[in-house]
């Protein structure tokens, strides 16, 4: 079986007795507004997370698709060729979601903030040179380096602003970063993996590759990943 049809996991770092796991999500909508989807989605509540991966199954792919399609004008019908067509046509695809990352041990988890986007999610590699990026507002996710660690807060901004850290964090070695960020990735090339069996099997055609090829353009998929140790 080939590196791209092997179902994926996050890459798993041990700290102390906690292990620790990022995944690549995004936000589900309340895609029941409107028009339905012109194939199943994955009964999920808004405002959930999505984990992306190759284990991911149709109905999660389509919902996934619907997310896509839910911020952009279709044409009517509003068919499957209809949405296929006019998510080709945009310049750029966004989605709602980040990068989600767990303390299994403990059970905490610090998932993106409002209006964070998967398509950044290479963003995480500026912690590599001692910078936080924009993890989202609301409460405002934030990365502190505390010594040799790295603590994710849920809500850094909020309680940083006003002169403290506190609430939901994980902690994890600065230097595990690197291969969390690789363990992402090829969480996200198995899920094209399986976006790419939906569309063959969704009857997409020609319009499947090139929603392949336009979803792994516009969040950066398969791109070369520099990541170099903290320093």
């Amino acid at each position: 079986m080939t590196f791209h049809k092997r179902v994926t996991r996050a890459l798993c770092v041990g700290l102390n007795t906690a292990v620790i796991t990022m995944e690549a999500v995004i936000e589900v909508p309340a895609v029941t507004d409107g028009s339905p989807p012109p194939w199943p989605v994955a009964a999920m509540a808004p405002g959930s997370w999505l984990v992306l991966n190759a284990g991911c199954a149709d109905d999660q792919v389509g919902l996934f698709v619907a997310a896509l399609a839910g911020r952009i004008e279709v044409q009517p019908p509003g068919g499957r060729d209809e949405v296929a067509n006019a998510l080709l046509a945009e310049e750029i695809l966004i989605a709602a979601g980040g990068l989600q990352v767990r303390d299994r041990t403990i059970g905490t988890v610090v998932t993106p903030g409002c209006c964070a986007g998967l398509e950044d999610w290479r963003d995480w590699a500026q912690v590599l040179i001692g910078d936080s990026p924009w993890l989202g507002h609301d409460p405002g996710p934030e990365v502190e380096v505390v010594s040799d660690d790295l603590r994710v807060w849920q809500d850094g901004g909020e309680t940083r602003h006003r002169g403290r850290w506190a609430g939901v964090h994980v902690d994890l070695p600065n230097r595990a970063l690197p291969g969390l960020l690789i363990g992402v990735q090829r969480d996200l090339v198995g899920f094209l993996d399986a976006l790419t069996g939906w569309a063959t099997r969704v009857g997409l055609q020609q319009r499947g590759t090139a929603l392949v090829e336009a979803i792994d353009k516009n969040f950066a998929i398969t791109a070369p990943l520099d990541v170099q140790p903290f320093r």
